[in-house]
């Protein structure tokens, strides 16, 4: 990747009209930065609509920032463009000011973001050219951006930043490992170890991953040729979003200096050596991810065109990575463009090309009905219609909110035990699930759930998004009235066939930890009490918990 050079200057300004001028400047007795045009020249101010038709320069001007971004955060816009020669906030104006190092990088640059809207803290920013061609500021004012400017600069050259700089110390240490420990938090979409992949290799060359679920988390450890590649994507991806508002990295460096990579499956991957078994006879990759690629190779988890691509033993990623010949339009996107929409700085589109709909098959037909499966399925999106299938009771489809959450939904409960037999989840050829013929009885087996009040996802950014994990036998309760006791709540539970083998309640009481003795029985207990009536209108909320007691 092309690194930040190190002659950068940086620069802060707070709350000049002259900004939106179209050559800015002021008085040196000022105290302020200054900004000049490569030529100097002044002219009228230019309104910010005219703005969208300034012929492209390096240049770029970002606007509605959210409050208190850092330096680094409008950087890593960016990073996976090409070199960033310069910045400059302007705090008071929610705006800034970066400058790259080619024109054509800026291009780039723009031509992604006007497809994908960019986000900074989960908020939409608008980037646009400027009008100037060059940035000259005074960095005097700003020691902390330009340490920071110079710290992402000297990790990306593998050097050390100058003594005296006043960045943090954990920008400047030397890498002590070329190996990550990555954490997921609030992982809304699964995260597959391609997309890992795809997201780190722009740092530098991804040698081997190994992925495991830790007290509830999904977890990684990812190793880099080279410390300083470690260190440089520790930098730009730390606290980043790989979708929008979810899946958010946590990244520290790992103790060990080398992974063991015993099988190329879909939790580990050693790409220095192709030839490695799958181990257990299981496939590389799971057969339901293989077949949603089959299906619409460019919808999985609603990512942009050409942004994940299904590993296979001939080396990965497909060539077609790239600009499309001739007109420069990017279809599909650039490597970098890609690998900056996996790396959060933008929001993927809750619409896809892949069907809604899942087929679930070997279900208890004894016992199943459509309100259980809208109940069990609800936790991971909001299930429109339920259909159990006349000819053979034992399936059903279940239409989804939209593709992501029927993902979501596939990824964790296929294989989980539902009323004694293990359930399988696919997704469904079917774009919609259709209701009966007005008239026609089909014995209740089909149910429209649209407009029902037990959506948990419905209301935009809410926290429900932030809890959603894998089925466990540790259920986080929520909602319960204060005259329930822990004694209430333990013989509600047992009543649902299960054995309650602890109990925790939060310090207000409203909120409670509910640990089962098995995965199936919190998940019979959470189809049979989820919206339970607590009385005094208290309908108890239950959820999966990624804590244990």
């Amino acid at each position: 990747m092309d690194g930040i050079v190190s002659d950068v200057a940086v620069g802060v300004k707070r709350g000049s009209d002259e900004l939106l001028s179209s050559s800015l400047y002021s008085s040196p007795s000022s105290g302020m930065s200054n900004i000049v045009t490569a030529n100097g020249n002044d002219s009228k101010k230019l309104r910010v609509e005219d703005r969208m038709d300034c012929p492209p320069s390096r240049v770029l001007h970002i606007r509605k920032l959210p409050n208190e971004v850092s330096e680094t955060e409008v950087i890593a816009l960016g990073l996976p463009f090409g070199k960033v020669t310069n910045i400059l906030t302007l705090k008071g104006k929610n705006q800034a000011f970066l400058e790259l190092g080619t024109e054509e990088a800026a291009m780039t640059m723009v031509n992604y973001y006007t497809a994908v809207t960019p986000h900074v803290r989960n908020v939409p920013v608008f980037i646009q050219y400027s009008n100037h061609k060059e940035l000259k500021t005074d960095s005097a004012g700003n020691q902390r951006a330009q340490a920071v400017l110079q710290a992402v600069s000297a990790v990306q050259a593998g050097g050390t930043p100058t003594s005296g700089s006043t960045a943090s110390e954990s920008a400047l240490t030397p890498a002590p490992s070329p190996v990550l420990r990555i954490i997921i938090d609030n992982m809304f979409y699964p995260v597959t170890l391609d997309v890992l992949q795809q997201i780190f290799s722009k740092f530098g060359t991804v040698m081997k991953i190994i992925t495991f679920t830790k007290n509830n988390q999904f977890q990684a450890l990812l190793q880099f040729n080279d410390p300083v590649n470690a260190q440089q994507a520790k930098l730009a991806l730390d606290g980043q979003n790989i979708y929008n508002a979810c899946c958010t990295l946590r990244i520290d460096f790992s103790k060990l200096v080398n992974l063991n990579v015993k099988y190329n499956n879909d939790k580990s991957r050693d790409y220095t050596r192709p030839e490695l078994p799958a181990g257990d006879g299981q496939p590389a990759v799971d057969p339901s991810v293989t077949a949603a690629f089959n299906k619409d190779s460019t919808s999985l988890l609603g990512t942009p065109s050409g942004m994940v691509a299904p590993y296979s033993s001939g080396g990965g990623f497909p060539s077609s990575l790239g600009f499309a010949q001739g007109g420069g339009a990017l279809s599909p996107l650039s490597a970098a463009a890609a690998a900056a929409a996996a790396a959060g700085r933008v929001a993927l589109s809750g619409h896809s090309g892949s069907s809604g709909v899942l087929l679930v098959s070997n279900l208890n037909e004894e016992m199943v009905t459509p309100q259980s499966l809208f109940t069990l399925f609800g936790v991971y999106g909001d299930a429109q219609r339920v259909k159990i299938l006349y000819n053979k009771k034992d399936s059903a489809l279940i239409q989804m909110a939209d593709a992501n959450q029927a993902q979501l939904a596939m990824s964790h409960l296929n294989g989980q035990k539902m009323y004694g037999k293990i359930i399988r989840v696919t997704l469904s050829k079917h774009q919609t699930v259709q209701l009966p013929r007005e008239g026609l009885d089909d014995q209740g087996l089909t149910k429209d759930f649209t407009n029902s009040p037990l959506h948990r996802f419905k209301k935009p950014g809410s926290k429900n998004f932030q809890n959603i994990f894998p089925p466990s036998a540790t259920l986080h309760l929520s909602n319960i009235p204060q005259d329930v006791t822990e004694e209430d709540l333990r013989l509600l539970f047992s009543n649902t066939g299960g054995t309650v083998k602890a109990f925790k309640f939060f310090q207000d009481h409203k909120m409670a930890l509910l640990q089962m003795s098995t995965v199936e029985e919190a998940i019979q207990a959470l189809i049979d009490l989820h919206n339970y009536n607590m009385g005094d209108n208290h309908h108890l909320r239950v959820s999966f918990s990624k804590s244990t007691i």
